[in-house]
């Protein structure tokens, strides 16, 4: 198995405000890094599932990513 790097921009609801969002994760699939979204979006701003859109989620090259935790995991292997 080998481990990716998904870049996901979406939009969540929360008080009747929208806002941005783009988070990058390793994971085995695509499936994977979008249940870590919808948990850590749920879990730190308090916004049910279906008050979050995911707009696109695509691979990236682990050199590409900007959240430097997953830049390092990525590289260091």
């Amino acid at each position: 198995m080998e481990v990716k790097v998904y870049l996901i921009k979406g939009i969540f609801e929360r008080n009747g405000k929208r806002e941005e969002f783009r988070k990058e994760y390793r994971a085995v699939k695509k499936e994977d890094a979008l249940e870590l979204v919808y948990s850590e979006i749920g879990s730190k701003h308090r916004v049910k599932r279906n008050k979050i859109w995911i707009e696109s989620v695509e691979e990236i090259k682990p050199e590409e990513a900007r959240d430097p935790v997953v830049k390092k995991l990525s590289l260091e292997l």
